[in-house]
């Protein structure tokens, strides 16, 4: 048999980052953390946890952590079913953790929308969010460090179901004033190598996509890196530099005239999966139901 207590440290550990942190999340003492994953990696016959600041999972620690996961998903829904089992030692013991990966735009436009309702309807349920590029959230389904993605790639991953959410459409814009002093003789390879962009992160591609589109060849441009959606329309509509806006985010500031489009008609659209295990718990099916329901509606559904 599992030792469950010794799962739910190693567990622990990893979502909180530390064993001080862990220890106060399960009410117990640091060195009780402490010897329950040092039993345990002794039971394995290896290293579960890299330790630093934050420690990090092993490949091995992360096959425990999974399992242990979907073990109180399955009985998050036991408990439901059958009350008077009366499973599990209080309230904040008995909730369960689902990690997620979705694309920054989407956190900041449709998704929130979704994890309001889940939680509204799952109060034993808390959601861990991390922030990865549509193009990469797939990656992190892979390797086993969430259960669900907000993904741009349609091909499940392997043991997975996808589903397609809709697309989102970006807009390239800038302030009226940067368009007047950067593209006066227009939108081209020459005015957009010397134009200050604006990108997300490393593995943003968007503008490198639509400067493609555009010139038919790739073309280097100068870049203002700015790691945060509001941001970025901030950065926009200040004169910064120009960048890919999701449509539904920066409709206002396109009315208002704030921003304009370098390009008229020339969105980039971005196709969204939603990607979870095949075999999965009901738990994570009506996140998945949650998260259908929002990209469908609202005022930033997607098209």
């Amino acid at each position: 048999m599992l030792d469950y207590a010794a799962l739910h440290a190693l567990a622990a550990v990893v979502r909180e980052g530390s064993f001080e942190r862990a220890a106060r999340a399960l009410n117990v003492t640091p060195s009780a953390v402490s010897q329950r994953v040092k039993l345990l990696e002794e039971r394995t016959g290896g290293a579960l946890l890299v330790r630093g600041q934050p420690c990090v999972a092993t490949e091995a620690g992360l096959q425990l952590c999974r399992h242990v996961e979907r073990v109180g998903m399955l009985e998050h829904e036991l408990r439901d079913a059958l009350p008077a089992l009366g499973m599990g030692g209080g309230e904040a013991n008995e909730r369960v953790t689902v990690r997620v990966a979705v694309n920054a735009d989407s956190l900041a436009t449709w998704f929130m929308a979704a994890a309001a309702a889940f939680a509204a309807q799952e109060e034993a349920a808390l959601l861990d969010l991390s922030v990865d590029d549509q193009d990469h959230t797939a990656e992190r389904l892979r390797s086993g460090a969430v259960l669900a993605a907000v993904t741009a790639l349609a091909e499940p991953v392997a043991g997975c179901n996808s589903e397609a959410l809709g697309t989102m459409y970006y807009v390239a814009a800038a302030s009226p004033e940067f368009v007047k002093r950067h593209f006066a003789k227009g939108v081209g390879a020459r005015t957009l190598a010397s134009a200050p962009s604006l990108v997300f992160d490393r593995k943003d591609r968007l503008q490198a996509r639509w400067v493609r589109r555009i010139c038919h060849r790739n073309v280097e441009t100068p870049r203002h890196w700015i790691p945060s959606p509001n941001a970025f329309v901030e950065a926009a509509c200040a004169g910064m530099g120009w960048g890919m806006h999701p449509a539904s985010m920066v409709a206002d500031a396109m009315r208002e005239g704030t921003l304009v489009e370098l390009v008229p008609g020339s969105t980039l659209p971005v196709p969204l999966y939603w990607q979870q295990a095949r075999a999965a718990p009901q738990l994570l099916k009506r996140l998945g139901a949650a998260v259908r329901a929002a990209a469908t509606s609202g005022p930033h559904a997607l098209a």
